[in-house]
C-alpha cells in the first residue's frame, strides 16, 4: 500500500470528530453492515454508500492526501465535518478485515476528488506568487497605529481600575461580583484589546471560588498589571520580549520565521470552546529538528475547526515561527506528504527537568499557564488527594491538574500503564501536569488522553 494507504487506527480516526456525539455514532457505523460499494485508492480516497433513513443511502467519500487532516463529503444533510458516515467509513477501512478493497471510484467520488485537488494546486501557485500582499501598506500602517492608540488608552483605563480595586480592598471585589469585571472586559474590548478583555474576564471568577481566593486574585492582577505596563512602555523593551506583550494583549501577528521543514508528529489534538468561538490547539514534535510547535485552528461556535490532524500520524511539512520570546506558535507552510502512521516518539526527560524547563519558560512569557514537555518513565499513582505521575527510576513527581483528573483519559492512562513506567506528553504548568497523550514502554501506538 502507498503511504496514504497505511491504515490508521480507530484511535486516530475518532481522534478526527467533532464532538463527543459523532465519536458515538461513527462507532456504530464502523461496520460491514450498512455499507455497500466500498473502495479505495493507492492515491488516499475512500469512499463508500451507507443506508440512511432515506430511500436512497448515503454517498460519502474521504481524501486522505491533504496535510491538514481528511478532507470528506456525504450526501447527509449534517452540518458536521466529517460526519458520522465519514467516521464510519475511515472505522471500516482501518479494519483488519478487508471490507474496503482497491478499486476504481465512481463518478460521484472521482469529480470531488479531482476538484478539490485542482484548487489545492491553484492555492499553492496563487500562495508562490506573493497573492495577499497588502495593496496598500501605507493604509495598513495607519490602521495598524491607530489601533495601537485605543489599546494604550484601555490599557491606561484597565491600570486605573486595578488601582482602584485594590486600594477598595478584595473583599470589595468579592461584593461587587462578576458585573464589575464584565463590564471592565468590555471596555477592553472596545479597545480592541482581546487579549485583556479575556484576562479580566478571568479575574471575574476568582472570588469567592475557593479557599485562597484573594491570594489568586492578587497574584492575577499582578499578572494583569505586568502586561498593561508591558503595553505602556513596549518601545523600551527587547524586540523578542515586546513581541511577546503585542500578542498577549491581543494584536495579530504574522510568522516570520525561516521555514523549517521536517517530520512532524502529532502529539496531540483538543478543543476549548466559549459562547463565541471554539480554538483546536495541534502539538506537533519535529523528528529531525527536535522541536515542539503549536498549531492554532478556529471555528465559529458551534463548528469545528477546520484543521484536524490525528494523534500518532506523522507528515512532512515546512512550519514558520510566530514573533515572540519563547513563543511555539507556528504556521503551516507547503506540505509534502499526507498524514500517515509512523514509529516517531519524542525523548522524555524526568519530572523534575519539566517543572524546571517551565520555570524557563516563564522568563521569556510570564503570562505563560504551561508549557509542553513529554514525561519519560512515569507512572501515574494516586497522592493524598489527587493523582500524581511519578519518576520511576526517581523520587519526584508532579500532580495532575484538577481538569485531568475529571477526564476519562487519567483511566485509559492508569490502565495503560498497569503499573508499569510510560512515555506520556502532555502541559506542565502551575496548577499540575496535563496528560494529553501516552505510549507504553517500549512499542506501541500512542494513545490520546483528551
Amino acid at each position: 500500500m502507498t503511504q496514504q494507504g497505511v491504515r490508521w487506527t480507530a484511535d486516530q480516526v475518532l481522534a478526527l470528530a467533532p464532538d463527543a456525539g459523532s465519536r458515538r455514532a461513527g462507532s456504530e457505523l464502523g461496520a460491514a453492515g450498512p455499507w455497500s460499494g466500498a473502495g479505495r485508492s493507492d492515491e488516499g480516497a475512500v469512499w463508500g454508500l451507507c443506508e440512511g433513513s432515506g430511500s436512497a443511502p448515503y454517498r460519502t467519500v474521504v481524501d486522505l492526501t491533504d496535510a491538514a487532516g481528511p478532507a470528506s463529503l456525504c450526501s447527509c444533510p449534517s452540518l458536521r465535518s466529517p460526519c458520522k458516515h465519514a467516521l464510519g467509513l475511515l472505522l471500516l477501512w482501518a479494519g483488519e478485515d478487508g471490507e474496503v478493497p482497491r478499486g476504481q471510484a465512481p463518478d460521484w467520488a472521482e469529480r470531488w476528488i479531482e476538484g478539490r485537488r485542482q484548487r489545492a494546486r491553484e492555492r499553492r501557485t496563487a500562495d508562490g506568487s506573493g497573492y495577499g500582499a497588502s495593496a496598500d501598506p501605507e493604509a495598513a500602517r495607519r490602521r495598524a497605529e491607530r489601533r495601537a492608540e485605543r489599546i494604550t488608552a484601555g490599557a491606561t483605563e484597565l491600570e486605573q481600575r486595578l488601582a482602584d480595586v485594590l486600594r477598595g480592598g478584595l473583599a470589595a471585589a468579592e461584593q461587587a461580583g462578576y458585573a464589575l469585571w464584565e463590564e471592565t472586559a468590555a471596555r477592553m474590548v472596545d479597545a480592541q484589546a482581546p487579549g485583556l478583555a479575556a484576562r479580566v474576564r478571568e479575574l471575574g471568577a476568582i472570588p469567592s471560588s475557593g479557599p485562597g481566593w484573594p491570594v489568586r486574585l492578587l497574584e492575577e492582577c499582578a499578572l494583569l498589571h505586568l502586561l498593561t505596563q508591558g503595553w505602556l512602555r513596549r518601545a523600551l523593551l527587547p524586540e523578542g520580549t515586546a513581541a511577546t506583550v503585542r500578542s498577549r494583549v491581543g494584536l495579530p501577528g504574522a510568522p516570520d520565521g525561516p521555514p523549517v521543514r521536517d517530520h512532524w508528529l502529532v502529539l496531540a489534538q483538543y478543543d476549548t470552546a466559549d459562547s463565541r468561538l471554539t480554538t483546536r490547539r495541534i502539538w506537533l514534535y519535529g523528528a529531525e529538528s527536535d522541536r515542539t510547535a503549536l498549531l492554532l485552528s478556529y471555528g465559529a461556535a458551534g463548528r469545528a475547526p477546520e484543521l484536524s490532524l490525528p494523534v500518532g500520524l506523522a507528515f512532512e511539512a515546512e512550519l514558520s515561527a510566530y514573533p515572540g520570546a519563547g513563543q511555539l506558535r507556528a504556521a503551516l507552510g507547503e506540505r509534502f506528504t499526507a498524514p500517515a502512521p509512523a514509529r516517531i516518539r519524542p525523548p522524555g526527560v524526568s519530572t523534575a527537568r519539566a517543572a524546571a524547563r517551565y520555570g524557563e519558560a516563564l522568563r521569556e512569557d510570564p503570562w505563560l499557564d504551561s508549557f509542553p514537555v513529554t514525561l519519560g518513565r512515569v507512572v501515574p499513582t494516586p497522592s493524598e488527594d489527587s493523582w500524581q505521575l511519578a519518576d520511576a527510576d526517581g523520587d519526584t513527581a508532579l500532580p495532575l491538574t484538577a481538569a485531568a483528573t475529571a477526564r476519562p483519559g487519567l483511566w485509559r492512562l492508569v490502565a495503560l500503564s498497569g503499573g508499569a513506567p510510560v512515555t506520556v506528553f502532555g502541559e506542565c504548568g502551575h496548577r499540575g501536569f496535563t496528560p494529553l497523550t501516552a505510549w507504553p514502554e517500549g512499542a506501541g501506538e500512542a494513545v490520546p488522553l483528551c
